[in-house]
């Protein structure tokens, strides 16, 4: 069986940098250790597989590991292969996930998705949080991914996490945030219990940093980096009960997956 890959980096306009994914279309799903294995030897962050269903597109997400609930990266690469490479005509792309009904919208250069919201709540952090993070939070707070937020963004660029220390946390990943200098806020992601210590720039986080930052500044619409080795760029809005995050993408490579 041959079937088309597409490596792209999401969330930027140039070539190694944002975070890449591949993106893989079926006609029909194949055996689920078959999709890990793909996105194993695959070995980016994520890898996206979307069918067409009923006029829409189910899509699921997998990092070297395991299959995850959402992926925002790997979801507006799907949308751009669709729009740039496989001629999809509508003004948007609905897809069913996980995690309910995504949808992609072209925004001038942007690919705008719209995503749940995810604020972060109180909670009791692990013990060994600080301990992996190597810093201490000014502030911890939890939704899906511990939400630990520093004083300046310097203190997150300076992070050197234990990540054997974070693999044995109690939650999905850690997002570390704070204020940027030239942004209105800066953030890195590290989910070594999902095979990946360090996501390059990740959608799905900023369903919490969003809610998070949009109450703290009393803004709408933001402007954020993540601020790993890569770099990404996002475009935010809080909607309530809904986040919108919009980034652009550039195609790396194509070729075929025989199976």
């Amino acid at each position: 069986m041959r079937i088309p890959v597409y490596h792209v980096d999401a969330f930027t306009t140039q070539p190694f940098s944002g975070n890449p994914a591949a993106v893989c279309p079926l006609e029909t799903w194949l055996e689920d250790s078959t999709l890990q294995a793909i996105a194993a030897e695959n070995n980016l962050s994520e890898t996206a597989f979307f069918v067409p269903e009923n006029g829409h597109f189910r899509l699921r997400w997998f990092t070297p590991a395991v299959e995850v609930d959402l992926c925002g990266h790997a979801t507006l690469a799907s949308a751009f292969v669709l729009f740039n490479h496989l001629q999809f005509s509508g003004e948007s792309i609905r897809f069913q996930t996980a995690s309910g009904e995504l949808v992609v919208a072209k925004s001038g250069d942007n690919f705008e998705m719209d995503f749940p919201s995810r604020p972060p709540e109180p909670c009791a952090p692990h013990p060994n949080l600080v301990s992996g993070l190597g810093a201490q939070p000014g502030v911890t707070l939890a939704a899906r991914d511990y939400f630990c937020v520093f004083d300046n963004e310097d203190q997150v660029r300076a992070l050197s996490p234990d990540f054997e220390l974070l693999n044995g946390l109690d939650r999905f990943a850690v997002i570390a945030t704070a204020p940027g200098k030239d942004c209105d806020f800066v953030s890195r992601f590290f989910a070594p219990a999902q095979g990946i210590n360090e996501d390059p720039v990740t959608g799905s986080a900023h369903c919490t940093l969003i809610p998070y930052w949009s109450q703290r500044l009393k803004k709408k619409t933001l402007f954020a980096r993540q601020i790993s080795a890569r770099t990404g760029e996002i475009w935010c809005e809080d909607r309530g009960a809904r986040v919108s995050i919009a980034g652009n993408a550039v195609l790396y490579s194509e070729g075929t997956v025989y199976v």
